[in-house]
């Protein structure tokens, strides 16, 4: 319950923030001026939430597979599927070594949900499935959607700023005032951008909860993690790293982190057999994590939650 109101409050006070921006613009411009923001950004978001799925599929490298082709994967998704009360996703491999997997599409009969060959080779069944109902929670939840509507905000933001200062604002109602406005609005694009990354860190914690409530244990989830942040810090391909760099929020953890997380996760396995159990995930459950000043301020910047607070979430969910 915790998490949806999180959303909510978030939900509200970014769309406050534009609420606010445009109306006091769109008093001192004009409100032809502050209308035009908004029609030019949902255009923009419109057209991305038109190819997005495309163009994830061919960065990714997605072959979308048959039941033949992948008895087990299907069998998998239909039966999480089925639980989640949606449309069975269409379901792909991604010819990508880096251990992962993504959920995509525009709607929930739209779904699709992906695994990397790194990750089938990296993953038992049962971490596996946890992975996949995570990602079927995505869908579930509608966070392609809801992600797509809320960068918005900061892009209309940006455009007002960048109008006000530059784009002959300053020159038609007064240098000093327009000077004033604009860097407060880079502020609030600032801000509002912090914020969208927040709610996408909200949203992977929702989808962990979502996959436990679909059957997965909550060891089986943060071993799944603990695995990938280990097989993700061993990569010896820089060249897919970048070329998914531009999609790395789809994915279940961030490759680009795994080097900062590796080291923390260790201290979890206590008897170094590469895996989180039962033991090791309650022993979690008793301690109290604290970050230092430097994680927390990578984890502002990020779309993915610190790994640490991540798992540790996970062990309250274990009963």
């Amino acid at each position: 319950m915790w998490l949806r109101m999180r959303m909510f409050l978030l939900v509200a006070v970014l769309f406050g923030i534009l609420y606010g921006v445009i109306t006091g613009i769109g008093t001192w411009m004009g409100a032809g001026s502050a209308v035009t923001y908004i029609i030019l950004a949902f255009v923009f978001l419109g057209i991305q939430y038109l190819i997005g799925p495309s163009m994830v599929a061919w960065l990714m490298k997605v072959k979308w597979v048959s039941e033949k082709e992948s008895p087990e994967l299907h069998r998998m998704v239909a039966d999480l599927a089925e639980k989640a009360h949606l449309p069975k996703p269409k379901v792909g491999i991604s010819e990508l070594n880096i251990p992962n997997a993504f959920a995509f599409g525009r709607t929930q009969r739209d779904g699709r949900v992906c695994v990397t060959r790194g990750i089938i080779k990296l993953l038992n069944e049962d971490e596996l499935k946890a992975v996949l109902g995570h990602e079927l929670s995505h869908i579930k939840h509608r966070d392609m959607v809801i992600i797509t509507l809320l960068s918005g905000i900061p892009m209309v933001l940006y455009w007002v700023a960048w109008s006000v200062m530059w784009g002959g604002g300053a020159r038609r109602q007064g240098g000093s005032y327009a000077a004033l406005i604009g860097v407060g609005a880079f502020i609030l694009y600032f801000l509002s951008n912090l914020l969208v990354l927040y709610g996408s860190r909200i949203r992977e914690y929702y989808a962990d909860l979502g996959s436990v409530r679909l059957g997965s244990m909550p060891q089986h989830l943060a071993s799944a993690l603990y695995k990938l942040v280990n097989g993700n810090a061993h990569l010896t391909n820089r060249e897919e790293l970048k070329r998914v760099s531009a999609v790395r929020a789809f994915f279940l953890n961030d490759p680009a982190r795994a080097w900062y997380e590796v080291k923390e996760l260790s201290q979890i396995d206590r008897n170094r057999d590469g895996a989180i159990d039962y033991d090791d995930l309650m022993a979690l459950r008793q301690k109290n994590v604290r970050l230092g000043t430097a994680d927390k301020l990578m984890e502002l910047f990020t779309t993915h939650p610190n790994m640490l607070k991540r798992i540790k979430h996970l062990s309250t969910l274990t009963v």
